[in-house]
């Protein structure tokens, strides 16, 4: 039994994690079962999932299974990208140059600001009454 090449990549971003499988097939891009246009519901957000593809000219060429968790939407988008960036690393080594120079490889390091006491949020006080 012929095995087909699976390459894993994970992926980071604000609270969001992703587990990213490439698969060569015809490039679609499932996420925790679901289709992408189904899945993130905007255009902006598909386009940010399949920019390493474009950096380094292979789309179209492998099939993506995501696993997100945590965050929001947009935080598990970037998750993707991040993932999938790491797992064409697996593929070829020389798409580490172009996936760089985007900043595709770099994990944003960018989370909330925990909330601190005596605080309404992480910086803005209480309103402040004179009379």
């Amino acid at each position: 039994m012929e095995q087909t090449a699976r390459y894993y990549g994970t992926g980071h971003r604000k609270n969001a994690t992703a587990r990213v499988w490439l698969v060569p097939g015809q490039g679609t891009v499932t996420i925790n079962g679901r289709n992408m246009a189904e899945y993130v519901g905007r255009k902006s957000l598909e386009l940010i999932i399949m920019q390493p593809f474009e950096a380094v000219d292979v789309a179209g060429r492998y099939d993506v299974i995501a696993k997100c968790t945590g965050g929001g939407i947009s935080g598990q988008a970037g998750a993707i990208r991040h993932g999938i960036s790491k797992a064409l690393l697996e593929v070829a080594g020389e798409m580490r140059t172009p996936l760089r120079r985007q900043g595709f490889l770099t994990r944003d390091p960018r989370v909330k600001e925990r909330k601190k006491y005596g605080r309404k949020r992480a910086r803005r006080g209480f309103q402040f009454s004179k009379r």
